[in-house]
């Protein structure tokens, strides 16, 4: 006949039991947060929440930057080899923060990203949807009390330094700034169809960059001189893009289509006119550098270093560009052919409100390929997916320049620009790209590569 455990062994086996789901559970959260993934699904959000809200590309390269400098600096807090942007760029002054030594810095890293992204955008409950996803895994998985209110302290710590440091860029000055001046002299940008939008941030080049010296520091060649004359250079440049377009492989038009990243795209059919919300350029390459971090399985400390680096490139490609934009003032293709060639021509993309040179794609592609090449060299084989989710199919290539080529080539094959805008574009994109390796360290051995 079998003995009855005694009240002593009961407890005593109770005790372990409970010890060992506790230990078990404390083991488990210690790896969340841990990959790529959250933070790419963060920038996945934010550009959703940006689609449906409908930011200029301009505005859009702001929204990406300084959340990932948030993320990023929490990296720099959890690990010695990298290096703070904190008296790095432009303004953003050092600061000491408490760490405590129960802390879980993914977790702070995350919440830094989602509490700066909270203040750029409209749509915030659909981001405070996504980031208390995260909180509640995290707390299913054991983190302690303690650890995980510590965590999210530091993480609105470091949110609250890069709002601070946000806020004095000049973007809200110049929400009041006047509009746009449509000017009366041939050759200037007039606004286009389908619903003639008035030229969008003509002001952005007064935004504090966040390493270039001025907007202006990488002023490009002025653009070809205005002409109506049949032969002259600027015809002949209006008449290439004519030419292009009314011969376009599907190859040609599959590159053109893929890169249009549209947010302004209308659609009019008879009486009815609807917006097709797109992703933005920026949004594009941020998309890129979240591909290479999921290829690379980079942890989260190397995608926020990635991430943020990008966000750079594309921030200060954008100031730069728009300088130049508003400066020329350059009137559009479509303007012109249906002026002067064709008045029946329509280009393959929707062309987008504001000026034409230089090509903003060329631009923010070619600094945010030099970005990304810097961080993971060349060659590497991108499968770039970004845009399904639009609708359109994956491309391949096998470097970051390569895209950066095609995605600036495309906009001639769109009929958005002349050809000078775009060799001129990536020319100044290159520089950016340039000035931001040499002047921005995010590792303290002063590598960056992988």
């Amino acid at each position: 006949m079998m003995k009855r455990p005694n009240n002593l062994f009961l407890i005593l086996h109770l005790f372990l039991l409970l010890h060992f789901t506790s230990c078990k559970e404390n083991i488990e959260y210690v790896n969340t947060l841990s990959g790529s993934e959250a933070l790419n699904d963060g920038n996945k959000y934010i550009t959703e929440v940006m689609i449906h809200d409908i930011f200029s590309p301009p505005v859009a390269s702001r929204i990406y930057a300084y959340p990932n400098i948030a993320a990023y600096e929490i990296a720099v807090m959890a690990d010695p080899k990298y290096k703070s942007l904190m008296g790095q760029l432009n303004g953003f002054e050092p600061t000491d923060f408490d760490i405590p030594d129960e802390i879980h810095f993914p977790l702070a890293s995350i919440t830094a990203f989602y509490e700066v992204g909270l203040q750029l955008v409209f749509s915030e409950d659909k981001l405070i949807e996504k980031r208390d996803l995260i909180y509640s895994d995290i707390k299913k998985k054991g983190i302690p009390d303690q650890t995980y209110n510590n965590s999210i302290k530091l993480g609105k710590a470091v949110a609250d330094h890069v709002m601070a440091y946000a806020k004095k860029d000049n973007y809200h000055q110049s929400r009041s700034f006047e509009k746009h001046t449509i000017r009366k002299e041939e050759g200037t940008w007039q606004p286009t169809p389908p619903i003639y939008m008035e030229g969008i941030e003509p002001h952005w080049r007064t935004i504090r960059p966040f390493f270039l010296d001025s907007a202006a520091q990488f002023k490009s060649v002025p653009p070809t001189t205005f002409s109506k004359e049949k032969n002259s250079p600027f015809y002949n440049e209006a008449l290439e893009v004519f030419n292009i377009t009314n011969n376009l492989t599907k190859e040609q038009t599959d590159i053109a289509m893929f890169w249009d990243c549209n947010p302004y795209k209308m659609n009019v059919k008879g009486h009815v006119m609807f917006a097709e919300k797109k992703i933005t350029p920026g949004g594009h390459w941020m998309g890129i550098a979240s591909i290479a971090a999921k290829a690379s399985n980079l942890d989260w400390k190397n995608t926020a270093e990635a991430m943020a680096f990008t966000g750079l490139a594309i921030m200060d490609g954008f100031i730069a560009c728009w300088d130049e934009k508003y400066r020329s003032v350059l009137i559009r293709p479509e303007t012109y052919i249906n002026q002067h060639i064709d008045e029946d021509w329509l280009p393959l993309l929707q062309t987008p409100p504001f000026p034409e040179y230089t090509s903003g794609h060329s631009v923010i592609s070619t600094a945010a390929s030099k970005a990304l090449t810097h961080l993971f060299g060349e060659p590497f084989h991108i499968v770039d997916s970004t845009e399904t989710a639009y609708g359109l199919p994956v491309r391949e290539f096998s470097s970051f320049k390569s895209a950066a080529a095609e995605a600036a080539i495309s906009r001639l094959y769109g009929g958005i620009h002349y050809m000078p805008a775009i060799i001129h574009g990536q020319t100044k994109g290159a520089k950016v790209g340039d000035l931001l390796i040499s002047k921005v360290k995010t590792r303290n051995d002063n590598l960056a590569e992988k």
